[in-house]
């Protein structure tokens, strides 16, 4: 995906997902290709086909705020999403990047808060992480990006009994965390590398799905602790260039908070060290 026509080419996606029989269309005969046509998508938005045309084609890439929110009504776009549409409208620059420098604080707090945790850059790099996220998963520390370890190592995808919900939710949030800012060249090595190696994140990527960067309840089976039900929250870490601190915790009292408590009192992290995943 390119800066020119990012726009475009996330309106053609979000219209080829929609059925036009939830739009109250008929449908006759056969359609080659899945979803609304354009000028169903123009008519539906009260805009006309050849605007909603150099929309799509990037010959015209400011429509008004009244024609975004149009838009994302017919295309049935969330809050995050709405708001990506919008970004991509206005063209907004990201801002000057600052160089990816985990603040001293921040480094101390993994270290005492007694918790699986780790800082994740824009681009899902770990940047720092402690022990115990280490040992919840050998494949959160320093240099590895966290979306090329959920598609690439089979043993990560392991850990996830629900691999199938939550790599979907990764790519989505990928997408929130990247923004508008989508000709930086390492994010198009990045997606490229694993649009070639992962169907699935080739299909994924392809849909721009838009999911907000925040917690959520998650499950893992992990080799030592079993299954686990937590938490994970991803709270920014001001003064960075989009930095999260990522923790995992459970309800306390529960099993899973006693498995993270005995990870925690003493599991070495060799114990459940495998090799890199061959790629």
């Amino acid at each position: 995906m390119t800066r020119t026509n990012a726009l475009g080419e996330f309106l053609r996606a979000r219209r080829e997902l929609l059925d036009p029989a939830d739009e109250g269309l008929r449908v006759l005969g056969v359609r080659r290709t899945p979803g609304l046509r354009r000028e169903e998508v123009a008519t539906l938005a009260g805009i006309s086909a050849d605007y909603y045309l150099r929309l799509e084609q990037g010959r015209d890439r400011n429509p008004s705020a009244q024609v975004v929110q149009a838009l994302a009504r017919v295309l049935r776009l969330d809050a995050a999403a709405t708001d990506y549409l919008s970004d991509l409208a206005t063209a907004r620059r990201p801002p000057p990047r600052r160089r990816e420098t985990v603040p001293a604080g921040i480094r101390q707090l993994l270290e005492v808060v007694g918790l699986p945790a780790f800082v994740e850059s824009r681009m899902f790099d770990v940047l720092a992480a402690n022990h115990l996220a280490s040992v919840l998963s050998p494949a959160i520390r320093i240099g590895e990006n966290r979306l090329r370890s959920v598609f690439l190592d089979p043993a990560e995808q392991a850990l996830y009994p629900d691999w199938a919900d939550a790599s979907a939710g990764m790519v989505a949030s990928f997408r929130a965390s990247l923004g508008t800012d989508v000709d930086d060249p390492r994010i198009a090595q990045l997606v490229g590398e694993l649009s070639l190696a992962s169907d699935r994140f080739r299909r994924l990527w392809a849909r721009h799905d838009v999911r907000a960067l925040a917690g959520g309840a998650m499950r893992m089976d992990h080799p030592v602790a079993g299954r686990l039900d937590l938490r994970r929250e991803k709270l920014p870490v001001g003064g960075t260039d989009g930095q999260l601190l990522v923790l995992y915790h459970a309800e306390p009292g529960s099993p899973s908070a006693e498995a993270l408590a005995t990870l925690s009192a003493g599991t070495d992290a060799a114990e459940v060290a495998r090799p890199a995943a061959q790629t």
